[in-house]
């Protein structure tokens, strides 16, 4: 899942060599994925209305369904 998040994410941004997707399980069995990128991506990962973020999210939800597990995106500017 995280190779898959970070392939989506240096295809969007401009400065593909800053992603970095940091994976993480919590105590309660849910997976987190803190994405970092540049911060002058920011706007190209968010999106307009968030509409971009918001289907990174949707599609690693599903990713996640499909092999059983629960999953948080958690976006950061580096």
């Amino acid at each position: 899942m995280k190779d898959f998040v970070e392939n989506l994410l240096k295809t969007i941004v401009d400065s593909p060599d800053k992603v970095v997707v940091n994976e993480s399980l919590d105590t309660s069995g849910v997976t987190n994925l803190e994405l970092v990128v540049a911060p002058l991506d920011m706007g190209k990962v968010i999106g307009k209305g968030g509409k971009i973020i918001k289907a990174i999210r949707d599609l690693t939800r599903i990713l996640a369904v499909k092999q059983n597990r629960r999953v948080n995106v958690i976006l950061k500017e580096g």
